[in-house]
């Protein structure tokens, strides 16, 4: 079996440009440009987490210039996404609704035999939503007779409305303040959406070529990593059957000794040209989610560290990496003092790198656009470890 050998500069090319990362506005600029991008990456992941903006509109705002948050909700209402899980919970484009059915069959097999007070809680529910329209946790009764635990000690009701999201008898929408909304299918569903189960077989299919679009070189545990809700998923044996077919290339990369390595064909020849622009990414951004990937094709090592106990923290709770071109030059830890408008960086920790000053400048400029998409009209940076370029991007605030 053939290998096609790329040096590390191809891959880090091919692998930004699959991201939507080779320049900024890569898919245009506008509300389509959402859409363009949701449908070419397959997913952007939904994040809670609220320190700057959340996840998956700082996802969309890297690649989007001028990105208005209303766009994402206008794509949800029109019917031309949808919110579910097939790896993480995510926005996905319409047209891939059929193969979320595999992965609700799924969670309904393995749930636990319910008991006859839970499943009479989750008929309850759904006949409420039948009868009424679309509800929020909050509409109904707290039913809680437990004291809370913690964060996932959801509620009985909380947790009926989430069983009937997961198996497909309810789908969501989000309110302004992210609470989800629940729904049934048939009032978000478009007329003329496929809702043919797929086959085993196809779903793997869909997966490997979704996450080669998406990632441009990728490893098979990444890719089973996206279908790991499909219990005895036959990615494996469908890719090998793809590299035979032709349909997908095995590759390698020059001085890197790695598992087995995929790619579309798009990319043999492709000519890629990246525009060296700065790029502030979220934790949970398509391009920083596997640590292995980004040591072996970037020499960086990244971790987020909101999971991390704080005395372990080298970087600080949600740092944010900052790539150049195909470089990462920075970290930033960041948190947006929303009613006093400040972006307070905690830590501006930059790599072992010599920067020129236009690329300082550049990244002084891009902390600015990052602020004012987090509606922060003032910059502070606490702590950085290079004197010189934080002087420097200080003068450029």
């Amino acid at each position: 079996m053939s290998q096609l050998i790329l040096s590390p500069s191809q891959a880090r090319k091919i692998i930004l440009h699959a991201a939507g990362l080779s320049k900024r506005g890569q898919f245009g600029k506008g509300p389509e440009s959402v859409y363009k991008l949701i449908d070419h990456l397959g997913f952007v992941q939904i994040d809670a987490n609220y320190v700057v903006e959340r996840g998956h509109h700082l996802i969309i705002a890297a690649r989007t210039p001028d990105y208005k948050q209303e766009w994402l909700e206008e794509l949800q209402a029109d019917g031309r996404i949808f919110e579910f899980f097939i790896s993480d919970a995510s926005y996905m484009p319409m047209h891939d609704f059929r193969f979320s059915l595999l992965v609700k069959e799924n969670f309904r097999l393995k749930r636990p035999l319910l008991t006859q007070a839970e499943s009479n809680l989750m008929n309850n529910v759904l006949d409420r939503i039948e009868r009424d329209g679309p509800l929020t946790v909050k509409d109904f009764d707290n039913d809680r007779r437990e004291a809370s635990t913690g964060w996932w000690d959801w509620r009985p009701s909380k947790i009926a409305l989430e069983r009937l999201y997961m198996d497909g008898s309810l789908m969501t929408t989000r309110k302004k303040d992210f609470n989800k909304i629940y729904d049934l299918p048939l009032n978000l569903l478009p007329d003329d959406v496929d809702i043919t189960m797929p086959t085993p077989e196809e779903f793997a299919r869909h997966v490997i070529r979704r996450c080669l679009k998406s990632m441009g070189i990728a490893y098979v545990k990444e890719i089973n990593w996206r279908a790991r809700r499909v219990k005895k998923n036959l990615v494996k044996q469908e890719i090998m059957k793809m590299v035979a077919e032709g349909e997908v290339c095995q590759v390698s990369i020059e001085g890197l000794k790695t598992a087995p390595l995929y790619m579309l064909p798009v990319y043999k020849n492709k000519k890629i040209e990246l525009k060296d622009d700065v790029f502030i990414l979220s934790p949970f951004d398509p391009l920083n989610v596997f640590r292995h990937r980004l040591k072996d094709f970037f020499d960086f090592d990244y971790q987020i560290e909101c999971f991390v106990p704080e005395p372990k923290r080298k970087y600080g709770y949600f740092s944010l990496p900052v790539l150049v071109g195909d470089t990462f030059v920075a970290r930033m830890d960041s948190k947006a003092d929303r009613k006093k408008r400040i972006l307070i960086i905690h830590n501006l920790h930059f790599e072992p790198l010599k920067l020129s000053k236009q690329e300082i400048v550049k990244i002084g400029d891009a902390i600015k656009a990052f602020a004012k998409f987090n509606q922060c009209g003032e910059i502070v940076i606490s702590k950085s470890n290079n004197k010189k370029y934080w002087k420097d991007i200080k003068e450029c605030f």
